[in-house]
């Protein structure tokens, strides 16, 4: 299992889990939830207090990931296997993003 906490603007909005049979889910904060001020990350992800589930990676995740050439250049030099979707968004999703959501990978 790996673990990312999913922050909007630098506050933790949310937790993405990869579990070993390679589904995930995404669940929002409590807190994150409550709180009417803060939005939703996506559009696709509406605020709820039930986990989102999938077989696959989310596509709003999906979508933050590099491809092409840019893709390969990531892949070999962080040592990931380019369908190592999860691996890819935990090394290059941390500061380069377009947006304000970042992904921190939790130990």
């Amino acid at each position: 299992m790996r673990a990312a906490k999913i922050l909007f603007k630098g506050q933790e909005a949310g937790i993405l889990t990869q579990y070993d049979d390679g589904t995930f889910t995404f669940r929002y904060n409590a807190s994150w939830v409550e709180d009417r001020g803060k939005p939703a990350i996506s559009l696709t992800l509406p605020k709820v207090a039930a986990p989102y589930t999938s077989p696959y990676l989310f596509p709003f995740f999906y979508n933050m990931l590099p491809e092409g050439s840019n893709k390969q250049v990531v892949c070999q030099l962080n040592h990931l296997d380019q369908n190592d979707y999860f691996g890819l968004l935990l090394t290059i999703a941390q500061t380069d993003t377009i947006g304000a959501v970042t992904v921190s990978k939790i130990d």
